[in-house]
């Protein structure tokens, strides 16, 4: 059979309809020289889907290869669904973070919740079981009513699908600006166990083995996402509603059972969640990984609508699909797995040598392009750079601190900031304790799940803070990978690797491109100096509305290492009578800081300065000091600085902390200087702890459960505890009402 052309081909070129599709007039000419002929509707749907920055990086690429992404613990960087790092003892964990940002925007509880169902997918699909959820999100100010409705349909569609599959929803984060009033950021994460002979591939290997779809059916929904999450939300963008998908968490736990019990059979070759473009990406990137060909009958698709043509089945995204590789002649029993879980198992093509994709449709040949042109060799751009004249300005600002009238009231006020203040009004709608693993909650440091049957557990976290990134991108993404590793330090753990999700506005601005390669490089040496690659992740671009980029967000999502159950610490003090010690110098530090932001309403000057070398010999003090099992609390300083961990190390315990401090009041309780922590020790063992951390010892946790600082002598702060947690506690609520 010859390939079936038809009349609208040269229509598509004189009409320049792939314009429409995301593809330039290069892009185009490119495809037409790669064909040796122009391009059916079909095909330059393939092309325009695998050629956005969603699914090729073409923008980002140059900069991603600069991450570190190999070590000794690696069993799996970047390029499958998931990374993996060892842990020991033949177990290993899989995880990875990626973005519904777009979609959310538009249809925020649909695209929150299948955000979810999509990461869930790309781990399980490596053979591992999926143990927990955590996200990162972003908002505009919550006195705007559309930034109300964005943010509590976000959290519902989040807790909706997590909750309904079963897996615990533990950490993350949530930040508000009005960077981003009309882009949310919504990127969640998924972490997941697995035996080391239990590791799967996205390949198509075996020439004349069979390909099969398993799960749910494809519909009309999602057609273009991929394009859709690669161009700038304006006015219209309301129009791209039917580019959003729709989840069914049921049926994703079925397929994810069944999944796992596929794992165990030797007919599977190769499997790869339908995520982004759908049938196109799995089906052209497991063959060009393979080198191989993949031919598939369109006709053999599972379909939920009547009439799809070959162009919605191979660019639908609907959910709860995935896409398998078996040995030739065992599809009976692949089939009868599948029928146990009430999914459709279908065998719908074969892999061939010719390294081409190949479609057929009602008896005609309707796409054969070569895979590696869709894949690998998607073109690559190296976009111009040029630094905005806003960082020279910031630069030039000399290091003030910000008028404080009076210093009680000021925490008061910074522990109503929505970033800082308690965000239980989210984590209360998830359900984190599901599997009995959750040993700690959210609402310290990091959290963190027991694995059963060893004395182990994995810390993990999400961080970013946007504002010194956008001040200062590389020292900000320099803070970002560091800020992690404080939080997984804290908890006990050592920081194994990094996953990211780079949230940007649109490389083709040469500013923002600038903004991109510096978080890069800052974020890079950090990965290098803390010993954690980078094993994975997600890029996002062009996340603006109407020419207004958000802040540079370069979220990092970190698994970290438990060695023993008893080595788990949190941020609560413990004990009456326990010293609190400070780690760390405290210099005058507001740029992009809370107090900026609360007393001048915007951010200016430098960002925090960051010596990756005293980060990393503080946090390896740290952590041996907690193995040795010398800390009863500890946390890390970020938003607020002193005052905020002070308080946050009191909340719901019922004690108090009596603290002193010197120089002047606003440095030494609200700057953000970082790679400081704030750790509580019994008395018996401060000198030891004095010993292996160099700590200074700025007061003591007390029964009255009262906050007081002294300050030269003076008592700058003295009121009783709940107060303060009344103050951040009840902060989120009253906004939303």
């Amino acid at each position: 059979m010859s390939l079936m052309l038809e009349p609208a081909q040269q229509q598509i070129k004189d009409e320049k309809i792939y314009r429409e599709m995301g593809l330039t007039d290069e892009e185009f000419s490119l495809v037409e020289k790669i064909l040796g002929r122009l391009p059916n509707y079909t095909e330059l749907g393939l092309f325009s889907v695998m050629w956005s920055e969603h699914c090729s990086y073409k923008n980002s690429k140059p900069l991603l290869r600069k991450f570190p992404v190999t070590g000794e613990q690696v069993l799996q960087g970047p390029g499958e669904g998931a990374g993996i790092v060892d842990i020991g003892d033949g177990q290993a964990v899989a995880f990875k973070i990626e973005s519904h940002n777009h979609p959310s925007a538009i249809e925020p509880y649909q695209g929150a919740a299948t955000g979810v169902g999509g990461i869930i997918r790309d781990v399980f699909s490596m053979g591992a079981r999926p143990i927990a959820i955590l996200n990162s999100l972003r908002f505009g100010e919550l006195d705007s009513p559309r930034v109300r409705y964005l943010f509590e349909q976000v959290v519902a569609g989040i807790a909706g699908y997590g909750n309904c599959i079963g897996i615990p929803t533990v950490g993350g984060e949530v930040q508000f600006d009005r960077s981003y009033d009309g882009n949310p950021l919504v990127n969640a994460m998924c972490v997941g166990l697995i035996n080391h002979d239990k590791i799967q591939k996205g390949q198509a290997k075996g020439v004349g083995n069979t390909v099969m779809y398993v799960g749910a059916k494809t519909g009309r929904d999602g057609i273009h996402g991929a394009t859709f999450a690669s161009e700038e939300l304006t006015e219209d963008s309301d129009e791209k509603r039917p580019a959003v998908q729709v989840g069914d968490p049921f049926m994703e736990k079925l397929l994810l059972e069944a999944c796992l019990e596929l794992i165990k059979n030797d007919a599977l070759i190769g499997i790869q969640d339908m995520g982004a473009a759908g049938l196109t990406s799995s089906s052209a990137e497991m063959a060009s990984k393979a080198g191989s060909g993949i031919e598939m009958n369109l006709d053999l698709v599972p379909q939920r609508e009547t009439g799809m043509s070959a162009y919605e089945m191979m660019l639908s995204e609907s959910q709860e699909r995935m896409l398998i590789v078996i040995e030739k002649g065992r599809e009976a029993e692949i089939q009868e797995l599948f029928h146990k879980y009430d999914l459709d198992a279908v065998a719908v093509g074969t892999v061939t040598d010719d390294k081409r994709l190949r479609l057929l449709h009602e008896g005609n040949v309707v796409a054969d392009v070569p895979v590696d042109a869709l894949a690998e060799d998607a073109p690559v751009y190296n976009k111009p750079s040029k630094e905005p004249a806003y960082f020279r300005e910031f630069q030039a600002i000399e290091n003030t601190e910000p008028e404080v009238e009076n210093v009680e009231e000021t925490l008061h006020a910074l522990l109503k900031q929505p970033t800082i203040a308690s965000k239980e009004w989210v984590y209360d709608q998830y359900d984190y304790q599901v599997r009995t693993n959750t040993v700690v909650t959210p609402g310290s440091d990091a959290a963190v799940l027991r694995i059963r049957g060893t004395e182990k557990a994995l810390a993990m976290t999400t961080d970013c803070n946007s504002r010194y990134l956008y001040l200062d991108p590389e020292t900000g993404g320099k803070i970002a990978v560091a800020e992690a590793a404080r939080n997984i330090v804290c908890s006990g753990g050592r920081p194994l690797a990094i996953t990211d999700c780079l949230n940007f506005g649109s490389p083709d601005k040469p500013e923002i491109f600038w903004q991109m390669e510096k978080s890069v490089d800052g974020m890079s040496e950090a990965c290098r100096v803390l010993n954690a690659p980078v094993i994975g992740g997600n890029v996002s671009l062009y996340n603006e509305t109407n020419g207004t980029a958000v802040y540079p967000t370069p979220v990092v999502g970190m698994v970290g290492l438990i060695d023993k159950l008893d080595h788990i610490t949190t941020q609560a003090f413990k004990e009456a009578g326990d010293a609190v010690y400070l780690i760390g110098d405290t210099k005058t530090e507001f740029g992009g800081s809370e107090l900026q932001k609360l007393t001048a309403g915007e951010i200016s000057g430098k960002a925090p300065d960051l010596d990756l070398s005293v980060e990393q010999a503080r946090q390896e003090k740290l952590l041996t000091a907690i193995r040795q099992g010398l800390v009863a609390s500890a946390h890390d300083l970020a938003e607020g600085g002193l005052a905020v961990a002070l308080a946050e190390s009191a909340f719901g315990t019922g004690l108090g902390v009596t603290a002193e401090t010197d120089g002047s009041a606003v440095t030494a309780l609200f700057s953000e200087t970082q790679s400081r922590f704030l750790v509580s020790v019994k008395p018996e063992h401060e000198q030891a702890f004095q010993e292996i951390t160099g700590a200074k010892k700025i007061g003591e946790v007390t029964a009255q459960p009262v906050l007081k600082v002294v300050h030269n002598g003076t008592a700058v702060i003295d009121q009783p505890v709940d107060k303060f947690e009344e103050s951040w506690r009840g902060a989120i609520p009253c906004l939303l009402s």
